[in-house]
């Protein structure tokens, strides 16, 4: 499947057969990619839990709603950031380029986000969101479905996963075989109600 099609054919897919489970290179192969989605500085400051343990999702599943996803999905994926990413070895996000850009980019970093906790919130979030979206439209080629999600608990699922200090959860992430399809789209807005030229009108 082209990107295009990817794109047009992903949803957010609710019901999973519970008996389908996507195979250890699968996995990799989504995740092998995720991890080429660009981040700020290249500092990488995404972490992918995840979960094989029937009883942790079980967990999760009481954590998020009673959501059948959860559970019933191939796999699940907690989505989260190392805030402090920033600060842990720099040199290590850029030890393969040239001199120069090493040391004015590592360089950099610190000043950039030391005391920012906002900023460094939001960097967070952007690096998850455009990883996320690369772990979809990877599994919709792939013929699969998945499902972002919001709806937990998102201080019961770090006691759950036992998420490090300075850590925070972006998202969850089911993935699988439909058993049912998402309903119709809603109904998106008019490229002209979104797309502004120059500046807002």
């Amino acid at each position: 499947m082209d990107t295009f099609e990817a794109i047009k054919q992903r949803r957010a897919v609710k019901h999973y057969d519970p008996n389908h489970k996507l195979t250890d290179d699968e996995v990799n192969k989504m995740l092998s990619l995720a991890v080429l989605s660009p981040t700020s500085f290249n500092m990488q400051n995404w972490r992918f839990v995840v979960i094989k343990d029937s009883e942790i999702r079980k967990q999760i599943r009481a954590a998020a709603w009673d959501q059948a996803q959860v559970t019933d999905a191939s796999v699940l994926i907690v989505i989260c950031a190392d805030l402090k990413a920033w600060k842990d070895n720099p040199g290590q996000y850029w030890k393969d380029a040239p001199k120069e850009a090493q040391e004015f980019l590592v360089s950099a970093m610190g000043p950039f986000y030391d005391g920012k906790e906002e900023l460094q919130r939001d960097e967070a979030m952007r690096s998850c969101g455009i990883a996320s979206q690369t772990i979809m439209l990877t599994a919709k080629s792939m013929g699969y479905d998945s499902n972002p999600m919001i709806g937990f608990d998102p201080k019961k699922v770090a006691e759950i996963i036992k998420l490090p200090e300075n850590h925070v959860i972006s998202m969850l992430m089911a993935i699988g075989k439909q058993t049912k399809p998402a309903m119709p789209r809603g109904g998106q807005l008019p490229l002209d109600k979104v797309v502004f030229t120059d500046k807002f009108s």
